[in-house]
């Protein structure tokens, strides 16, 4: 193949394993949207299966897992649209929601719908005021939505004590007035970052995202976690440029001597970057090698003058020691979770 993300699967329960230790007997609902942040781990039907409740973005993803074989909880964290209470219902999903005339159109329905509600607290995208809260749940009370869950989202809970503080205060408050009407099965507030530094204690449920993959939501984030992925691509052709020659599209490059270049077959198109363009390197046989021109959709070039290098040969993007995931989005000027999410559905990936 031209291009590999390999996923490590012991690397991955270890992760869970740490995280358990941190949570304590709190329930774990792994977030595997967006593909399993592009690892694919949501399409390992016997990875997934180990938990009882698993998180995604979309309802389209629920309904995937649920084709997959998933029988047990699916929660899908965004607010849905109502042209979608169908296949909630028909896929037995359920959702967040926090939007007063998709409740009222789900009540219409009459068929069973579980939700959580969410909560505004201070993240300011999407949720219930809890000014609103009370007329919510009076609103639900003796109808066939079944409020299953409570939950909200901390904004800054890697850097702003205080503030995060307030919202959790102010989730507190939401949870004791949903109480008097519910008894409720989830209560979650913590994310990656949350669940590291905050303790709401008032919620039996967390949800780690960035973290069960092996990578930190922060740079100095406290937590023993492993990357269970590298990508790799295969060098498919070397050739000798001389001095004064200029390499790939706009000639961005130009050799200061006589050079082995090698081609990648991975590109933009993939998911590679392009700022990374004349400024990245990739891994060969252990060596550091440099991105030589601007890359192109379906390859790149690299600098391999001075290694043992050949046609075939596997390139790797990130391997997790000389190229760490960090490495690549500081130097992009964002953030990990973009770049491997934006690895694209034409890199194969292989559970190891």
């Amino acid at each position: 193949m031209r291009a590999i993300m390999e996923v490590y699967i012991n690397k991955f329960n270890n992760n869970i394993d740490n995280i358990k230790k941190i949570v304590g007997n709190k329930i774990i609902m792994p977030i595997i949207k967006a593909n399993g942040y592009g690892t694919y781990v949501n399409k390992n039907l016997e990875l997934i299966n180990k938990f009882d409740i698993v998180g995604v973005a979309l309802v389209d993803e629920g309904i995937e897992l649920r084709k997959l074989g998933y029988k047990k909880d699916i929660f899908v964290l965004n607010e849905p649209s109502i042209d979608e209470i169908d296949n909630i219902i028909k896929y037995n999903i359920t959702v967040g929601v926090c939007d007063r005339l998709i409740l009222e159109k789900m009540i219409e329905k009459r068929f069973k719908i579980k939700i959580h509600l969410e909560i505004e607290t201070g993240m300011n995208r999407t949720g219930i005021n809890i000014n609103d809260l009370e007329s919510i749940l009076k609103l639900l009370k003796n109808t066939n939505i079944e409020v299953e869950g409570i939950y909200t989202h901390l904004s800054s809970a890697d850097k702003d004590v205080e503030y995060t503080n307030k919202q959790l205060e102010l989730f507190k408050k939401s949870v004791e007035l949903t109480k008097k009407y519910y008894n409720l099965k989830y209560i979650h507030s913590s994310a990656s970052s949350g669940l590291l530094n905050y303790d709401d204690k008032v919620s039996n449920m967390v949800r780690p995202g960035i973290i069960i993959y092996g990578y930190k939501p922060y740079k100095d984030a406290d937590i023993d976690v492993e990357p269970i992925c590298k990508l790799k691509a295969k060098i498919v052709f070397i050739k000798e440029v001389n001095k004064n020659e200029s390499i790939s599209y706009s000639r961005t490059f130009t050799t200061k001597k006589k050079m082995k270049i090698a081609t990648i077959q991975v590109g933009y198109a993939d998911g590679i970057r392009r700022g990374l363009s004349n400024k990245g390197k990739v891994v060969i046989n252990n060596k550091l090698c440099n991105i030589v021109g601007n890359i192109c959709m379906d390859s790149f070039m690299v600098d391999v003058t001075d290694i043992d290098a050949k046609v075939g040969d596997y390139a790797y993007i990130w391997d997790n020691n000389l190229i760490k995931l960090d490495d690549i989005a500081d130097m992009c000027n964002t953030i990990n979770y973009e770049i491997i999410t934006c690895i694209s559905y034409r890199v194969p990936r292989i559970f190891i």
